[in-house]
């Protein structure tokens, strides 16, 4: 390919809320431009690396056995509704009506429609297990578009669904796909870390992972241990804390001390309670209103804990569930917020398993201005509602091992792994005929990649101050060939003999013959990232070229020969 030829240029500048350093390059190299917030056009440079992408993840599905079909974006609003997600997807599910006044949605996923094909094509225990998939363009109304293709209102997305007669088929089928993951994305190029992690807006019954790519722009934490290989999503991560007893300094246990009411008035924050009391934020029962279906629930957590929202909410089985207002923490705890506490509520208390640990805590008193000392889990209220409803802590024990603690990364999610069983199939009436005749439900899984999403994870994991440093196997090109000077007859001679040789090697080669300074060209080189530069300078006479290896920087002048040599050994699992 001549660059002077190539769709798209190079930027200087970029918009100032280009915050991401994907973005960022991925506007200045003139991979993609922006239509509107969260909408991209990809171009050729781009699209290039999207359709690499694309080939890696067909060939691992392919070689998983699942099956390529292509299903429509726009989706009958009715599918929904008789799934049960039409209102609990939320304002994300960008929804539509045609000429004839008929609701449809653009499809963010596709389990209603491929249970609904599969319900119409299979009645028979003999044509399963299958596998499903596409490689297709997904919308969804995000309230903050941001950091350009990681978090956009229209991306492409690999979609795979399996279809079995049974639970440990439907396993089968999961570590088939996982395993499949784990080669797309060491295909890639990629660092990434598969997690446990929340079904949301998905569902299921049974197990999920999470691929997650490494990067300190991700918006997910991921929880580690320091010991073993127990890895999970914020939202799902658990963790250990061991009872501790304590003594007063007259050697009586404080579960021994009768509660006390104290006048703490002005204080609402667990700081301000710590500091006007003298003691540390673990020590004090923090007391959360919520609203889950429209009932006010309770939750406790320590007071240096945070509630886990997406667990409390599982364990509640709510469809709905926020934090309540003023006036409702008024109306069912008698005390403004900051004052609540469990002792005499009326509401249902949910108590963080690490509270019941706790020999003793201070809790608000349901009272303006005053809070209660020496209250003890069990004693002083019920525990009939514990569980672990908190964000797991860096530090915490680890809950596989007993020797590890948990520490924080941040990542971002590239790929997500369910095991749906039965949601979708009994909702949806996917039922098959088993060896006896009966009805069965099919046991689903369902598999996502960000395509699109991968582009900007590999961008963030992999560049420098001057530019994208693609891995092989998905770079737009992967050699760039530069003359110094297309003036010169010697270096435009030997630019063209090696794009033709490399060419005829079945090597993707970019030619520079642009007529521009030496530092444009190696800006923009810079800039694309393309795994191997040759430079054809004022040695061309001789031969002699020198050869750049993008993520190194590193450069030698050698033989044109040699050049080709070392290039063909670098790629050679790619040619």
């Amino acid at each position: 390919m001549k660059q002077s030829s190539l769709f798209g240029s190079t930027l200087r500048d970029v918009p100032a809320d280009a915050e991401a350093a994907s973005h960022r390059l991925m506007l200045r190299a003139g991979f993609i431009r922006q239509l509107a917030a969260g909408i991209y056009t990809y171009l050729p440079l781009g699209w290039r690396v999207l359709r690499k992408i694309e080939h890696i993840v067909r060939e691992e599905m392919d070689r998983a056995g699942a099956q390529e079909l292509l299903m429509p974006a726009m989706q009958p609003a009715e599918l929904w509704k008789e799934s049960g997600r039409y209102n609990v997807y939320g304002p994300e599910l960008i929804r539509l009506k045609d000429r004839h006044d008929r609701e449809f949605a653009l499809g963010p996923t596709h389990e209603e429609v491929i249970t609904t094909l599969v319900r119409n094509e299979i009645n028979s225990y003999r044509r399963l297990p299958v596998t499903l998939y596409q490689i297709q363009t997904k919308f969804r109304d995000e309230r903050r578009p941001r950091f350009g293709l990681l978090r956009g209102r229209e991306f492409l997305m690999k979609d795979a669904y399996s279809f079995d007669t049974s639970w440990e088929g439907l396993h089968d089928s999961y570590q088939s796909m996982y395993e499949a993951y784990t080669r797309i994305f060491d295909r890639c190029g990629m660092t990434f870390r598969a997690v446990e992690a929340d079904a949301g807006a998905i569902g299921g019954e049974g197990g999920t992972h999470e691929f997650m790519a490494l990067a300190e722009i991700g918006e997910d934490t991921i929880v580690s241990c320091t010991h073993c290989d127990y890895a999970a999503n914020l939202e799902k991560a658990t963790s250990v804390i061991r009872r501790s007893e304590a003594v007063d300094s007259s050697g009586t246990s404080v579960g021994e001390i009768p509660m006390a009411k104290i006048h703490t008035p002005d204080t609402r924050s667990i700081q301000q309670v710590a500091a006007f009391l003298g003691v540390q934020p673990h020590e004090i029962i923090k007391t959360l209103v919520y609203v889950a279906d429209e009932q006010p629930v309770a939750v406790l957590v320590r007071g240096d804990h945070e509630v886990n929202e997406i667990k409390l909410k599982n364990a509640l089985g709510a469809e709905s569930l926020e934090l309540a207002d003023a006036d409702t923490t008024m109306r069912a705890t008698g005390a403004p917020v900051g004052f609540a506490g469990p002792v005499g509520m009326k509401i249902p208390i949910y108590v963080d398993q690490a509270v019941t640990e706790m020999a003793e805590g201070v809790t608000g008193a349901n009272e303006a201005d005053y809070h209660l000392r020496h209250v003890v889990p069990g004693r002083d209220f019920e525990l009939a509602h514990a569980g672990d409803f908190r964000n797991a802590v860096e530090g915490d024990g680890c809950p596989r091992c007993e020797e590890g603690k948990l520490q924080y990364h941040r990542g971002i999610e590239v790929g997500h792994v369910f095991k749906l069983g039965t949601k979708y199939s009994e909702t949806l009436g996917a039922k098959y005929l088993d060896p006896n005749g009966r009805e069965q439900p099919m046991i689903m899984g369902c598999y996502g990649i960000g395509v699109s999403r991968i582009l900007s994870a590999i961008t963030e994991q992999s560049h420098d101050d001057r530019g994208i440093i693609w891995p092989a196997a998905i770079a737009p090109y992967q050699v760039h060939v530069i003359p110094v000077s297309v003036k010169d007859e010697a270096q435009t001679t030997l630019a063209q003999e090696l794009y033709d040789r490399l060419t005829a090697q079945g090597l993707e080669v970019l030619i520079d013959d642009r007529d521009e300074r030496a530092g444009v060209k190696f800006n923009d080189a810079d800039l694309f990232g393309i795994p191997y530069r040759i430079v054809v300078g004022k040695l061309a006479a001789g031969g002699e070229v020198e050869l750049v290896e993008r993520r190194s920087l590193e450069k030698q002048v050698i033989s044109a020969d040699e050049a080709m040599t070392c290039i063909a050994d670098g790629l050679r699992n790619l040619i």
